[in-house]
């Protein structure tokens, strides 16, 4: 696909995950967690810094469980996102996946003390999930807008890092004003991509 709006992208790769195996989700899973240690212990190598912010997938969602427990015992302080009232995110320090509970959504969610978006401002690296990414940077999320609302206030030196599929870093995406664009990006396949790139479309 090479064109369309935002919500025609996002069927598209909904649709297009829906159909990946066990066995892919698996072995991206696993790619994913070695890339995502990586880019954090390199971060905290150049900033000093040691806390980073990533996400639980869902069972759809490129990453894992794995992944969090691989940056905690590196370890990173590692912030989670809270559902808060009025279509917001909290954040909250991951301790373990004994330590998640189920929240808004049936999502699950660290169990202690939310520490407010403000966090997000002692990060080295966000890591963000998103449907799709572009070579610009921009980032198809699922149009809610958590995300974009969080990462406006995060502070300037954290790297935005989106987390995708392959198949889901394209040339070009639809984007809106008050998108949020990212820094970088990692897939399985590449590891991690710095942002913007040319196309070679």
């Amino acid at each position: 696909m090479t064109n369309g709006d935002k919500a025609t992208w996002r069927t598209f790769f909904v649709h297009a995950r829906a159909t990946l195996t066990e066995a892919d989700r698996s072995a991206d899973a696993a790619a994913l967690t070695t890339h995502m240690v990586t880019a954090a212990l390199e971060a905290r190598n150049r900033t000093g810094c040691a806390t980073v912010a990533a996400y639980v997938a869902t069972q759809t969602e490129p990453g894992s469980l794995d992944a969090l427990y691989a940056l905690h015992e590196a370890d990173m302080r590692v912030v989670l996102p809270v559902t808060a009232p009025g279509n917001t995110l909290d954040w909250a320090e991951y301790q373990g996946p004994q330590r998640l509970v189920r929240g808004a959504y049936g999502l699950l969610e660290p169990a202690g003390p939310r520490l407010g978006v403000e966090v997000l401002e002692s990060c080295c690296v966000i890591f963000v999930p998103a449907l799709g990414v572009g070579f610009s940077g921009e980032r198809l999320g699922r149009g809610a807008g958590y995300y974009d609302r969080a990462l406006a206030g995060a502070g300037v030196a954290a790297q935005r890092v989106a987390i995708v599929r392959d198949e889901e870093f394209v040339p070009e995406l639809p984007y809106a004003e008050h998108d949020v664009m990212m820094d970088a990006v990692i897939t399985p396949g590449r590891g991690y991509v710095s942002l913007p790139i040319k196309s070679t479309n």
